[in-house]
């Protein structure tokens, strides 16, 4: 006989991050769910996720402001079109303000294992307070994961970094104690953050010395200031910045089309002829044919130029291409040619560790099983998940950003926000704490192993036919395998749909004495999602 749900449980749901996701999270299980508690564990001292942590110098977004934001928190005072970083950042401080989140996030907090007790239905969640030093454990009915997929950065593996004298960081984890003035940097990568910091690091620098890589399809980036007829149109004016939000999202989810290997060849040909156009006009002729890339567009995010190639202009700059750095010694660094340069310091853009989600988090599910053991069996040791979110073996347990939720055109809040309607309509009956119609008390949803084995089969077959398996290196795919982690591998709207019309078949609902509960059957969820559908675009 199972024991019933414990009545001292900490909180209803324990949500581990607070970046974009889990400040969603909260805010709509507060709308959706007023009487349900929550609690906030994020291990930095600060909400914000990647906005509180990237605060490198130049650091901004790269989709439209009025776009990347909470569909439920409209901004109509955005500055400009794209905004740099503390504006981000100060836009989730005053959300979180809003819904009063201070009191339910505990800052400074780092999980350090959930497991999953199926005694009472509840994850008994271990919990380090890094300011106290001490630990203690929650009980929740529910556990979500918002620590992002783009959380852990890769580490300097240069032969001879632990020798170096001078400063060696992550654009992400930028030290601010370093003062670039008159100092010699090496910039290891050139990604989307490479170029925003160094034409900024370029202005003070001695010497900038950036080692690329692998080039990127750059285009130009007009960003206009909103005036203040501008912004009191937005804040007045019934429906406007919902249609602007409309507009942007047309014209980001048009460029799907270019991602599909044979209809979209027409649509990247444009593409790529632009952005030939525009290196070629913008950067140094020396560096023209380094900066065009050989693969193809759409097979790595666009990079939108904020300055980069106008910096390469100057003769305190270098692009090089052509070599590698070898080793480093106490205060220089030698390359493959065998050419030494004086360094004080290492930046590196060299990207995040994808393909471990959630290496840093020691969840048990059920029977004892942790979710990496669980994606050894079933996945070689890769994630995979359904709709990204749910796993099997890991009741009331979901991922926010989880394996191919990515997108590479648009928003990642739009992303996130349909994973948090998921989520909560799979927690509904539970959240309700009764089902639907029925007596029985039901206090846990599984998906499924064969929907989970099914979904995972679906997204790769789909992916092979699209531009990211094209051959070209990006940290979208797995190299061993060749499999796509983190592309969801169709439209968003097909995504955002989905988060609506779920096929209940495909997942187990357990009462609180251990018994199967039938909820709604699939067709008429799809009436319902249809409904949904054709009333209104819930995120714009």
């Amino acid at each position: 006989m199972r024991s019933p749900i414990p009545a001292n449980v900490d909180t209803d749901v324990a949500i581990i991050g607070g970046g974009m996701s889990g400040i969603g999270l909260a805010v709509q299980l507060q709308r959706k769910y007023p009487g349900v508690t929550f609690k906030i564990f994020e291990k930095l001292n600060d909400i914000g996720g990647t906005w509180a942590i990237n605060t490198y110098p130049g650091c901004g977004v790269d989709v439209p402001s009025h776009f990347y934001s909470y569909s439920f928190a409209l901004n109509p005072d955005w500055s400009q079109k794209f905004v740099m970083q503390p504006e981000l950042l100060q836009y989730f401080h005053d959300v979180a303000r809003k819904w009063n989140l201070a009191p339910r996030t505990h800052l400074q907090h780092t999980v350090e294992k959930a497991a999953w007790d199926s005694q009472t239905s509840t994850w008994v969640i271990d919990v380090y307070d890094q300011t106290q030093k001490s630990r203690f454990q929650v009980r929740s009915r529910a556990l979500v994961s918002a620590v992002g997929a783009l959380s852990l950065p890769k580490e300097c593996d240069i032969p001879g970094h632990e020798e170096f004298t001078g400063k060696i960081f992550h654009s992400a984890r930028w030290d601010h104690s370093f003062d670039h003035a008159g100092k010699e940097v090496l910039v290891l990568g050139n990604g989307c953050s490479a170029t925003q910091f160094v034409p900024v690091v370029s202005e003070k620098a001695k010497k900038v010395v950036q080692v690329a890589r692998q080039p990127h399809w750059l285009l130009e980036r007009p960003n206009p200031k909103y005036s203040s007829a501008f912004k009191a149109v937005m804040r007045y004016v019934p429906g406007a910045m919902k249609m602007l939000r409309a507009k942007i999202y047309a014209d980001l989810e048009a460029e799907w089309l270019m991602f599909d290997n044979k209809t979209g060849i027409a649509a990247r040909e444009r593409l790529s002829k632009d952005s030939k156009a525009y290196i070629r006009k913008a950067a140094p002729p020396q560096y023209v044919d380094a900066l065009i890339p050989k693969f193809e567009v759409g097979c790595k995010r666009r990079v939108f130029d904020t300055g980069f190639l106008a910096c390469l202009h100057q003769d305190n700059v270098e692009l090089v291409h052509d070599d590698a750095v070898e080793r480093l010694t106490k205060d220089s660094a030698i390359f493959r040619s065998g050419r030494e340069i004086h360094i004080d310091a290492v930046v590196l853009a060299t990207g995040f560790q994808t393909t471990t989600l959630l290496s840093n988090l020691n969840i048990i599910g059920r029977d004892g099983i942790s979710i990496h053991d669980h994606w050894q069996v079933q996945n070689e040791g890769l994630p995979q998940a359904y709709y990204g979110t749910c796993v099997a073996g890991f009741p009331n347990f979901f991922i926010m950003m989880g394996p191919n939720t990515v997108n590479g055109h648009l928003s990642v809040i739009f992303s996130s926000e349909c994973q948090i309607n998921f989520a909560l309509n799979m927690l509904h009956p539970i959240l309700k704490n009764s089902q639907r119609g029925g007596a029985r008390q039901v206090s846990a949803v599984e998906v499924t192993q064969s929907a989970e084995n099914e979904e995972n089969r679906w997204i790769q077959d789909r992916a092979r036919n699209l531009v990211w398996s094209s051959g070209c290196t990006n940290w979208y795919v797995e190299p061993k395998s060749g499999k796509n982690l983190m592309v969801y591998p169709e439209w968003q709207w097909h995504f955002w749909l989905r988060s609506f019309v779920v096929d209940y078949s495909k997942f187990v609902y357990t009462s609180v004495d251990g018994k199967a509960v039938r909820l709604r059957n699939f067709w008429t969820t799809c009436v319902t999602g249809l409904l949904v559908f054709l009333a209104a675009v819930h995120l714009l």
